[in-house]
Order: C-alpha cells, then structure tokens, then sequence
C-alpha cells in the first residue's frame, strides 16, 4: 500500500513538472506577436512593412525594410526571442526612391534626308552637232547606205552640264550618192547621222538630213532637209587645191551645210576630217552625269 502511494506521487511530481515547463515555453501566436511589437518599437526597423508568423518556435519573417541595416536589425530581433527554434528571413530591401533616376537615352538624330536622285541629261532638239568625218565622202564613190564616222570637233553641254564630251564618236550614214553626169544630171551627196557613243554606252540620234547638190557648169546648192539654214560657207576641200585645203574650218553662218567641193568633173568631195555641223531633229536623253 505504501509503495502504491509512493508510486502516485512520483507521477504527480512529473506531471505537475511538464505543466510548468509548459506554462513557461510561450506559443507561437505570442512570440509572433511579440516580435512584431519588437520590430515596430525599434527606431532601426520601425518604418520597415514585415508580418511575422511562428511554427513550433520557427519564425518567418517576410515583406520589405528601407536598408540592409534593418534587415539584419530585424533578423536579430526575431533570433532573440525567448523560445524561438529558427528564423527563415525573406525581407527585400525596398529600392532607393531618392537616388537619381537613371539618365534617359539621348535619341539618336533623325537620319538626314536622301540625296536628291540624280537626273537624266536630255539634249534637246535643235542642238547643233559639229563633227569631223573620219573618212573621205564623194557622189561619185560613196554608196546610198554606206555608214561613216565622225568624232565630235565642240562639246557639247545641257544646264551647265558636260552631256557629249568633244571627241566622242558618232555614226552616220550615206542617205543618197549620186554622180553628176558628164552633160547633164546633177551631182548630190546627203548625209545624216544616227548614233552617238558617250562612255562606251551607244545611243540612237536623230538629225536633219544635209543635202549638197551640184548642177550644169559648177553651180552648187547646199540645204539642210528637215531644218536648218541655207547658204553660207561650204567646207572641205578646195577646187584645185589638194586633199588637205580647207580642212578643219567650221561651219560659219549657214550651220548645217554640207560641206564640198566640185573636183573637176563637178563631182562634190568632202575629204576626211572635213567639219560637218548636223542639227539634232530629236532629243536625246542621257543617263545623270553620276552613271
């Protein structure tokens, strides 16, 4: 009976301990809370924006601090809370709001407007061309068809542009040959020309046709069919006075004659090199000067 007695009271004294120790180890309702009060009294951490919550003594603290220093004020805090078993700190640090905004990037200038396109050259109708031939022409041996080439003698130029620089190739053709008779008949010889080269690059050109003519005893007439003015000097080699006479005078006044001579059976010649000048009946248009 007395060892039952003795038995009873030990099992009071252990109970009666746990009940103290129970009594003594505060919840985590309490330690949560107390943190809390803790964190917003501490001049350190009291601007700071954090909920605290416990779990068998593990305190979690979350939300944001303004510095590093009340972060760690905070995570002390909550380490010297009677009971506590753990702290798991998930505080950020709120970003400076008085430090300087980062500068803007400068936008980049609008691009520049493009260059104006460059323009065609057009050479326009009634332009004259002064050239020189590059081979004999004759009514007698010079065939209807027979193509000729010249080289420009004058540049020429459009809106103080160069459009056709001086010695530029041209062709040309032999549009009628017809030997004057021995009595009778008239001697002609008309020509036109039909393209020109500028920079390696070949284009199609209309003239007017010029047209040299001889009749009876040595009468000449020169016109230019298509337009152009009559009369004026004739060029090219001289009656008599050999193959080089003459050569290399420019039209004067009647511009667009053909020029010749009546050799001495009334036959017109015009030797090589002659000067020629052939009013353009066609504009010609040309690539800018860039291409």
């Amino acid at each position: 009976m007395r060892t039952q007695k003795i038995s009873i009271s030990i099992a009071l004294l252990i109970a009666l301990s746990l009940s103290i120790a129970c009594s003594r180890h505060p919840s985590d309702d309490t330690m949560a809370k107390d943190i809390q009060n803790k964190i917003a009294a501490d001049p350190d951490t009291k601007d700071s924006q954090v909920n605290v919550t416990a779990n068998q003594g593990k305190v979690t603290v979350t939300g944001q601090v303004k510095t590093t220093a009340a972060q760690q004020k905070v995570e002390q805090i909550a380490k010297d809370e009677p009971g506590e078993t753990g702290v798991d700190d998930q505080t950020a640090v709120q970003p400076d709001a008085s430090a300087a905004p980062a500068p803007a990037q400068a936008m980049a200038p609008p691009p520049p407007p493009p260059a104006p396109k460059p323009q065609p050259i057009v050479v326009p109708s009634g332009t004259m061309l002064t050239v020189r031939v590059g081979q004999a022409l004759s009514s007698k041996t010079s065939q209807s068809g027979q193509t000729f080439l010249a080289t420009l003698a004058q540049p020429v130029s459009v809106g103080g542009m160069r459009a056709i620089p001086s010695g530029a190739t041209l062709s040309g053709t032999v549009v009628t040959a017809k030997a004057k008779g021995k009595i009778k008949g008239e001697g002609e010889l008309t020509l036109q020309l039909t393209s020109v080269t500028v920079k390696g690059q070949t284009y199609p050109i209309q003239t007017a046709v010029l047209e040299n003519t001889t009749k009876g005893k040595g009468k000449r007439t020169a016109a230019t069919t298509g337009g152009g003015a009559a009369g004026g000097a004739l060029i090219g080699g001289i009656a008599g006075g050999g193959k080089g006479a003459g050569i290399g005078a420019l039209v004067g006044a009647g511009a667009g004659l053909v020029g010749g001579a009546l050799t001495g059976n009334q036959q017109i010649e015009i030797p090589a090199e002659s000067a020629l000048s052939f009013r353009m009946s066609a504009p010609l248009t040309l690539p800018p000067p860039s291409q």
